[in-house]
Parts: structure tokens; C-alpha cells; sequence
């Protein structure tokens, strides 16, 4: 932006705003801490483009078998005979313990070894699946997190964290046996920064063990911003949440079904075909970092990669990841942010429409009825209406 258009757009919002004061009132305040500008001229530090581990985005869909013609990749819950030529992402240790890949066989686990509630890893069934020899064998799950209402520099920080434990463990060679699994909220382009500054952080923790490693990123749409009495509302704000994934470079992507608490074969449809819609009309999962150079994107994602990385190393001084969770730390960070979240939407300062902007429906829970500070559980924001 040049200099004589600039004091020009000043002057222009000044008039429209009738004030000398623009700045305080076009400032967006955010729960992440995360300073927005109103508009930018140029970036601190730009950014090389952000690579993926995938050449493009696969559009995963919940297997049902009049989709094994047009799907390529599934999320697998139960044994299917005769399923070839297809990218499979395990969703069940039991199922996970039968299946023998071949060479040919594009399998990867979404099984998180993690126990959030005992503050341990499931070393057995990490050496299990290890032993299988899928592309991509441990899952680091972050999805509860985000539902939960972690922030997102705390999602990410976690991320390492658990990274970090698994390193620990089975030692660095890990790291490219690692899917992590990331819920992709509402907030459109710091959900594209998320990924992206998860991508930079990443990599700065595999170069401490000498290597240089990019993230396997299987991103799904979240099911916090979502509503039982909402449908339609529910399938704009996955559609966004699905793009912006896309944008970001997940390696994958995965439409959680739109219709909260149900699921039809109609509805299990339409939420894969919204990805398809957005693959095949504006081709965006091919694109390796479609948002690099965007200067708002670049910024929030450099402050997204610092704050996370500081929380990482804060955790790391502390005790790590798994004696935090033992003592109740991580479980009253997330709580925290997620009861400010919570309060900002019964306050209407997140709007979430047919919920809290023209709502149908009274606060029927209370903030204290929903969380507890001593557990990481999904909760949706419109559980105080329902």
C-alpha cells in the first residue's frame, strides 16, 4: 500500500466513523491474545512456503459402501472386505489389531495412546501399532482439546508436548510415524494460521533432534460451534472450517457429521460432498500453502508459533505434558479459557447464529454446570441453550 493511499483510507474512515480515533474502535479483541491490525501494508518476517507430507489434500469421508466408487480415502471403524486401492485411517484399536497391510495398502491409525484421564501412555498399544507398519502408526490427538475450548496456542503447545513424550519414548525416529489430529474451529483465518504455524513449530522441534520434519496433519471440522436445532447454520460453519483447512495445508480433511447427536446416510453424504465442492469448484486442497503472503495470515500465524512454542517450553520446565495432567495443570488451563469462551457467548460477543444472535431458545445450563476444572471433556457452546 502506498503512501499517499494510506492517509487517504484514514481520512475516508475517520468520515465514516466521525471520529479522529479509528484505531480503538476497528481493533478485534480475541481470547488468544493475538494482536489483529486493522488493516497491513506489509509482514515482520514473511514466511517460506509451508510445505505438506501429502501432495493433496485427501477428502476423507466415513465409509459407507455406496461411496466406494467416488471416495478414495475412509475413516474406518469396522473390518470392510475387498476394500482396494484406497487411503484407510483406522479409527478403532481393535480393528487396528487385525489389519495386515501389504505393500500396496495406504493404512495410517487415528489412535491416540494417550490417556488424558490417568495421565499416561498405553506403551503396549503404541508398540502394537508401531509394529504394523502403517505409513503413519501414532496418532497425537488434539480434536479434544479444541472442543474442550483450548485455546489455540494451547492446542498447539500440547501438541509438542505430547510430541516431546513420545520422543522420550521410542526416541526421534518417531517423528515421522506421527499423524496429529486437529479439530479446525470457526474462526476462519486463525484457523488457517493454526495449521500453519503448527507446521513452523514442528519442524523447529524435529531440528533440536537433527532433523527436519514436516507434520501429517488430519484436520476435521470441530463440533464445539455446533447445534442440535441448526442444521443448516451447522453445514456453513463445517464448509468454512473444511476450507480454511484446506487453505492452511491439511494433509487431510474430514467432515464430522452436520447433524449433532444423529446421523443418516443423507447426512453422512452431503457432509463428505462439501468437500468435494470445495475440491473440485475452487481446487483448493491442491495448493501446497495456498494463504502464503497474505500479510494478516503471516502475521497471526508468526504470534500463533511463538505463543505456542513459549507454553510448549513452559510445560517442558514444569514436568512435561503427562505430570501436568497428573497434577491438574493442563486440565485448569483449558478450563480457563474455555469458561471465557463460554461467557463471551453468553454475551453475545461470539455470535453464534440461531443460538445466541436471534436465539430461539433461553440459557437453559450454567457455565458451572458444563466444565469442570478438573476435566478435558468436549463441550459444545450451545449446550447452554439446548
Amino acid at each position: 500500500m502506498s503512501d499517499n493511499i494510506l492517509p487517504n483510507w484514514e481520512n475516508l474512515v475517520k468520515k465514516q466513523l466521525k471520529t479522529e480515533d479509528i484505531y480503538p474502535i476497528l481493533e478485534k479483541e480475541n481470547l488468544e491474545g493475538i494482536e489483529v491490525k486493522p488493516f497491513y501494508t506489509e509482514v515482520q518476517k514473511p514466511l517460506v512456503n509451508l510445505p505438506r507430507v501429502e501432495e493433496s489434500t485427501h477428502l476423507v469421508a466415513s465409509y459407507h459402501e455406496s461411496l466406494e466408487e467416488e471416495v478414495f480415502a475412509f475413516v474406518l471403524d469396522r473390518n470392510v472386505e475387498n476394500l482396494e486401492d484406497k487411503t484407510i485411517f483406522v479409527n478403532n484399536k481393535d480393528l487396528a489389531g487385525h489389519i495386515s497391510p501389504e505393500e500396496e495398502d495406504q493404512y495410517y491409525s487415528l489412535i491416540d495412546v494417550f490417556d488424558e484421564q490417568k495421565g499416561s501412555i498405553d506403551d503396549q498399544l503404541a508398540k502394537e501399532l508401531l509394529a504394523k507398519e502403517f505409513k503413519r502408526s501414532i496418532c497425537v490427538d488434539i480434536s479434544l482439546h479444541q472442543n474442550a475450548g483450548a485455546a489455540i496456542y494451547q492446542q498447539l503447545g500440547i501438541a509438542l508436548a505430547k510430541t516431546k513424550e513420545l520422543v522420550e519414548l521410542y526416541g526421534a525416529d518417531i517423528l515421522n510415524q506421527l499423524i496429529f489430529r486437529i479439530a479446525v474451529g470457526g474462526n476462519y483465518f486463525f484457523e488457517m494460521a493454526k495449521i500453519r504455524a503448527f507446521k513452523i513449530v514442528f519442524n523447529q522441534l524435529s531440528k533440536e533432534y537433527g532433523l527436519d520434519e514436516v507434520p501429517y496433519i488430519f484436520a476435521e471440522t470441530s463440533l464445539r460451534n455446533k447445534a442440535v436445532s441448526d442444521n443448516e447454520n451447522n453445514l456453513i460453519r463445517s464448509t468454512l472450517e473444511l476450507a480454511a483447512a484446506m487453505i492452511g495445508g491439511a494433509d487431510a480433511v474430514f467432515s464430522n457429521n452436520y447433524l449433532v447427536g444423529k446421523s443418516t446416510d443423507n447426512s453422512q453424504e452431503i457432509s463428505f460432498k462439501q468437500q468435494i465442492v470445495l475440491a473440485y469448484e475452487s481446487i483448493i486442497n491442491v495448493f501446497e500453502d495456498a494463504s502464503n503472503g497474505s500479510y494478516y495470515v503471516e502475521d497471526i500465524t508468526r504470534q500463533m508459533a511463538e505463543k505456542s512454542w513459549s507454553l510448549f517450553v513452559e510445560i517442558e520446565e514444569a514436568g512435561g505434558y503427562l505430570e501436568l495432567l497428573k497434577q491438574g495443570v493442563i486440565q485448569k488451563k483449558i478450563y480457563d479459557h474455555a469458561i471465557q469462551e463460554q461467557q463471551w457467548i453468553e454475551e453475545g460477543k461470539i455470535k453464534l447464529i440461531g443460538v445466541n444472535l436471534y436465539p430461539k431458545l433461553d440459557v437453559k445450563k450454567s457455565i458451572s454446570e458444563l466444565y469442570n476444572a478438573k476435566e478435558i471433556k468436549a463441550v459444545r457452546w450451545a449446550e447452554m441453550f439446548e
